[in-house]
Order: structure tokens, then C-alpha cells, then sequence
């Protein structure tokens, strides 16, 4: 028997790659023959890069950035077979890099994202996957795109800085000699939330507060980012504020785009770079899981997107999740199966301590139903 196992992380207590050797361990205790598969999934967000190199042939690739302080920092990004980049914004503007009492979009920058694009590109990678899941950033991609060589000047003729504070000074943009740089290259943006740039549903507004802003700072930071974007959207002769995802990762989605890049659902780039269809094509069995499924899974998150390619190819696929809510009679139609690894009530804290032991007695139990009515 071939069991593929693509689960995402359960957010709080394991990644993804945990959770995979959680579940091949528990499978081999069943029946040591059972060949498992395994394919960690993400969604474009922290640890994206991890998923990759635990399911594909990758080389990790070191270099020096500007951090989301502004400090010099260390930092990587993953090089795939086929001269694919994969970089990780968490992992180099992640607002897990910034400390919480220095978390606040005036002083975070996505500069050494544009370094880390650079670098790739001078490796000669043609195609790059930017993940831009958590960042610490509000600064609508202004920091990138100077890196990258864009300009942008404040009413008084100088250049503005790199941080989010500068957005409110910018009057002008000059981001000529960008195209030369990317000329070759295509850029796909793995992007999970669909947020226009600015309004009540914009990226200052839902994800401002969580990276520091006040409800008042998160009003002037839209009017700013409604500012800066007309400006791009003039320059660039494109209309792409409101496109969904344009407000992701504090405005990184709009400008992105602005500079020719496609936004695409993360499960969806990360399992066409892992090869995870031509994987499940040979299975018997698939899992798949998270660390809450609701209505929401089957709308870009991971397990919802593995879901879907199993039924394609008309395989059995158990959906096994920390825990679910909602209606389960309306995921009936993408999972053969679905289950909470929980085993009796208890709190939040005692179900992520003991989700190691939890998520291996349920998949060893589950495995061995499955085992016994396949095998015998």
C-alpha cells in the first residue's frame, strides 16, 4: 500500500514536516511495508521554504540582506532543480524576526526581500515563487521595490527612505529600471488571502493592528497606501488595487503585481513545485490535515487543495485535523473521511501539548481500519 501524507502545519504546536514524520512513524508501526510518501504542504506563508526542501530536490542558498529593522542579516532561499527560486518573505521581513516590543510598521522595511529577488536572478533563476505570508511590513512593497531600483521622492524633491514611515512622504515614483532587471524572468507570488490594498478590508485595517498599529494609525496608513497606490497605478498604466491579494503581507501582493508578477493560491504553487499530483497519481490512500479545519479549508488553504487534485484522480483521501468545525456534510464531496485527532475534552494548552502523541494514536488507528479492509 502508498500512503501520501500532505498535510499542512498545525499551527501552534507542529509544522508540517513534524507532522509528516508523526504520521510515517505511526503507519510503519501498523505494517513496516506500507510505503509512505511524504509531501508537506504550506500555503505561501512561514515555513514554506522548509515544506519544499523536506519535499523536493532543493539547495539552500545563503545570503547577506537588510532585516525588517534595517539591520544586516543573514539569511536564505531555496533553489529548485529546475532553476526555480523560492523565497520566503517570513524569512527575511517574518514579523517572527522582530521582537514585540519593536514591532511597528514605522520601522520595518521589505528592502531585503528586493535583495533577495536581486541575488536570485543573478544566480540565473528564470522562474521565482516569492511566498509573502508574515511579514512584519505595512510599507505597501515601497522598501522591495527600491531595492529592485525603483525611486520615489517626497513634495520637496528628495528621496525617501526604505521604511514604513516613508510612505506618507512619497509624491513621485520612478520605477523605470525595474523592467530591465526582470526582463527574463517570471514571478509568481504564493498569496493566501484576498484583501484589496486599502478600505475597511485592506491590508492596514486586518493586518495592520497585528503588527503594531493603533485603529488610528491603521486609518492614515490606508490613506497613505491609497496615496502611493494611485501613484502606481498611474506610472504603471495598471489598475490593481482592488484585485484580491493585493493587500497581502501589508500591500507586497499590490506591488508585485505592479511590477508584473501573478498572484497565485500558495497551496497551489507549493504542490505544483513539490510535484505533489504526479505523486498522488501512484497512491492508494492520501492524508491530509491542519490544525483546525472549517469552512474555510476548501477556499486555498492546503489540505482543501490536496482535496481537490485526490478527487481528480479519484483516490481516497482522510482529512485528519486537530480539530473541525462547521458542517461536515458539506466536505463530504472532497474527503473520503474526515477526523479530529482529539480523543477527549480538555484545553487549548493540554490538546497542543500532547498533539505529537494524539496525532500518531489517531493516524496508527486509521491506518490500521484502512489496512484491514485493503490488505486483510
Amino acid at each position: 500500500m502508498n500512503i501520501v501524507l500532505a498535510p499542512d502545519s498545525f499551527k501552534g504546536s507542529l509544522s508540517s514536516i513534524q507532522v509528516v514524520d508523526i504520521m510515517s512513524k505511526a503507519i510503519e508501526s501498523v505494517d513496516p511495508g506500507i510505503q509512505s510518501v511524504l509531501k508537506p504542504m504550506a500555503d505561501g506563508g512561514e515555513g514554506t521554504l522548509e515544506a519544499l526542501l523536506k519535499a523536493a530536490s532543493g539547495e539552500k542558498i545563503f545570503f547577506s540582506c537588510t532585516g525588517p529593522l534595517g539591520e544586516r542579516s543573514e539569511s536564505w532561499y531555496v533553489e529548485l532543480e529546475n532553476k526555480t527560486a523560492v523565497i520566503e518573505c517570513a524569512n527575511i521581513a517574518g514579523l517572527q524576526l522582530v521582537s514585540e516590543g519593536s514591532r511597528h510598521p514605522d520601522y520595518t522595511t521589505t528592502y531585503g526581500l528586493g535583495e533577495a529577488i536581486l541575488k536570485a536572478i543573478d544566480r540565473g533563476n528564470k522562474e521565482l515563487i516569492i511566498a509573502i505570508g508574515g511579514s512584519s511590513t505595512n510599507d505597501g512593497g515601497l522598501g522591495m521595490l527600491q531595492a529592485l531600483g525603483m525611486k520615489a521622492w517626497n513634495k520637496e524633491g528628495a528621496e525617501v527612505g526604505i521604511y514604513g514611515k516613508d510612505l506618507f512622504q512619497v509624491e513621485r515614483l520612478d520605477v523605470y529600471s525595474i523592467a530591465h532587471k526582470i526582463k527574463h524572468v517570471n514571478i509568481s507570488v504564493a498569496c493566501d488571502v484576498d484583501n484589496p490594498l486599502t478600505g475597511q478590508e485592506g491590508a492596514s485595517h486586518v493586518y495592520g493592528p497585528q503588527k503594531g498599529l493603533s485603529s488610528s494609525e491603521a486609518y492614515d496608513y490606508d490613506k497613505a497606501l491609497e496615496n502611493y497606490g494611485r501613484l502606481m497605478e498611474k506610472i504603471s498604466g495598471k489598475q490593481i488595487m482592488n484585485i484580491p491579494g493585493a493587500g497581502a503581507a501589508g500591500g507586497l501582493g499590490f506591488a508585485l503585481m505592479a511590477i508584473g508578477a501573478e498572484l497565485k493560491s500558495g497551496a497551489g504553487l507549493v504542490g505544483d513545485a513539490i510535484g505533489l499530483k504526479e505523486t498522488i497519481e501512484n497512491a492508494d490512500l492520501v492524508f491530509t490535515g491542519e490544525g483546525q479545519s472549517d469552512e474555510q479549508t476548501l477556499y486555498g488553504k492546503a489540505p482543501g487543495y490536496v482535496a481537490e487534485i485526490a478527487t481528480e484522480l479519484n483516490k481516497p483521501i482522510i482529512l485528519l485535523s486537530g480539530s473541525l468545525a462547521g458542517d461536515l456534510y458539506i466536505w463530504e464531496k472532497n474527503f473520503s473521511g474526515c477526523f479530529s485527532i482529539l480523543q477527549r475534552p480538555g484545553s487549548l494548552a493540554d490538546c497542543i501539548e500532547e498533539a505529537e502523541d494524539l496525532l500518531y494514536q489517531s493516524t496508527r488507528q486509521l491506518t490500521k481500519l484502512v489496512h484491514y479492509f485493503i490488505d486483510g
